[in-house]
């Protein structure tokens, strides 16, 4: 049966996909078969793009990683606009992306746990723009050390030595939009009007 060339394509990454996550995840094939019940030539025949991938393969080597089937095939996403979020820890805070491809401006909610208040101003390339959720953000940019309230929002060059944290030992929930190329947001604070 020929399929049409965007199925083909995506059915071709499927076994290097598959040898890609065991490999990251440090698993030999011998353990893999032991989980899966299925015999370790079989897997490595479907990881060297030997083997058709079937549904009685995918699903039980997607149960033993504890990953969606769809993350296995790397099928497109359809019909649902929602991001998957999953979040991730970097330096202590939890990172949510609220965008789903890379590209020029990213989109995350952080959440800044409340012990993390002494400063450690950095600088690198880029413009972010912060909106506080809940909690009070200490930003510090340059000389000024200023505390931000639930519904305020500040943007700044990051080539400026910048740091921003708990500003009263709580933890802040906030969003970023970050440009790493210095893309500015374009925010309207109010919608225009005729003769305006």
């Amino acid at each position: 049966m020929e399929h049409p060339p965007a199925i083909a394509a995506t059915l071709a990454e499927v076994g290097p996909r598959l040898k890609r996550l065991r490999s990251e995840r440090g698993i030999t094939l011998a353990a893999l078969s032991e989980a899966t019940g299925v015999s370790t030539s079989t897997l490595s025949r479907l990881e060297a793009g030997q083997r058709r991938p079937s549904l009685e393969l995918l699903l039980p080597i997607a149960q033993a990683y504890r990953v969606p089937l769809d993350e296995l095939v790397g099928a497109p996403e359809v019909g649902d606009p929602r991001v998957r979020l999953k979040p991730r820890k970097v330096h202590g805070r939890t990172m949510l992306p609220l965008t789903r491809q890379p590209g020029a401006l990213q989109a995350w909610k952080v959440v800044i746990p409340g012990g993390q208040d002494a400063p450690d101003l950095r600088i690198h390339e880029g413009y972010e723009w912060l909106y506080v959720l809940s909690g009070r953000l200490r930003l510090i940019l340059g000389d000024n050390d200023l505390v931000l309230d639930a519904g305020e929002a500040a943007e700044f060059d990051t080539r400026l030595p910048h740091w921003f944290g708990s500003g009263d030992g709580r933890p802040v929930e906030i969003l970023s939009l970050f440009g790493r190329q210095g893309e500015r947001i374009h925010v309207r604070a109010k919608p225009r009007t005729r003769g305006s």
